[in-house]
């Protein structure tokens, strides 16, 4: 029988916890603060220094996605123990991860190797790498992990709403036109994400109207088989928002997730989202 072995990288923000119990291979992406370059695993730097240093940084750290002879060795320490590896990228059409996937894969033989955009981030990212990992552990074959990570995203939907404009557009992520009209009125943006595509959903003028927002949009999603709050350095506005789904939250199946590092950077803290997954009809 054929043993399959789970790769992800750190964007996933997958629990510690699980990847321990399913020997999930985490590659990590990397957060530099000018010449210091740190690993997004969380021990190198720290998601309360990483906060620190980001709210006193003269300029934004930027991101990098991980050198390729990192990703090839986590393939191959993979395969000591497996027979081939399913990866599980961050969304391609956000970085180079799923790209830097590929190139460790043909440098160790496709037939040993398969690589997956995942089309998301954060928790959407971490719900399939544990389906996959569930049923690896279960003795499931390559086809049937597969389409089981195929089923599971095509019931994924994620939502995200943020603080501030201001890291976004310092990322070069949104128009400097859009991010200063957006600070002037206090416009906090709710979004999507599907097949690697942001898209606007709706603007609020305050923090406090995103919740009943995002609270609709969970809701209009139930019966769940998964639910995962992020947030990043705001566990204060994840838990609110928990408690206001709470009654449609699958027991044993709701997390709380502070974003990595290398998440925050990009948005910047404040922000909080859901990645869940909808209960088979």
């Amino acid at each position: 029988m054929t043993k399959i072995s789970i790769v992800t990288d750190s964007t996933a923000d997958l629990d510690a916890g699980w990847a321990k119990r399913y020997n999930i291979r985490v590659v990590p992406a990397f957060v530099n603060f000018g010449a210091e370059s740190f690993a997004d695993d969380g021990v190198a730097l720290t998601r309360p220094d990483f906060y620190s240093r980001l709210a006193a940084a003269p300029e934004l750290p930027t991101t990098a996605a991980p050198p390729p002879g990192l990703t090839e060795q986590i393939f191959r320490e993979a395969l000591d123990e497996a027979d081939h590896v399913v990866a599980i990228s961050l969304a391609k059409t956000l970085s180079g991860i799923y790209d830097g996937m590929l190139l460790a894969a043909r440098n160790i033989g496709e037939d040993k190797c398969t690589v997956i955009d995942s089309g998301s981030l954060s928790m959407g990212v971490g719900w399939q790498v544990l389906a996959a990992a569930e049923a690896a552990a279960n003795g499931a074959d390559l086809k049937t992990i597969l389409s089981i990570i195929d089923d599971t995203r095509s019931r994924l939907k994620v939502y995200a709403a943020f603080d501030t404009f201001e890291y976004l557009r310092r990322g070069g992520r949104v128009s400097r036109l859009t991010a200063g009209v957006g600070s002037l009125l206090q416009i906090k943006p709710v979004v999507s994400l599907s097949g690697g595509n942001v898209d606007l959903l709706n603007r609020v003028r305050t923090f406090k109207k995103i919740y009943p927002e995002m609270a609709q949009l969970v809701t209009d999603q139930a019966p769940l088989e998964r639910l995962a709050v992020m947030h990043t350095n705001a566990r204060d506005r994840a838990e609110h928002l928990l408690g206001l789904v709470q009654h449609i939250a699958p027991p044993d199946q709701t997390v709380i997730t502070e974003a990595t590092t290398a998440i925050g950077t990009q948005i910047g803290p404040g922000a909080i989202g859901v990645a869940l997954i909808r209960a088979r009809s």
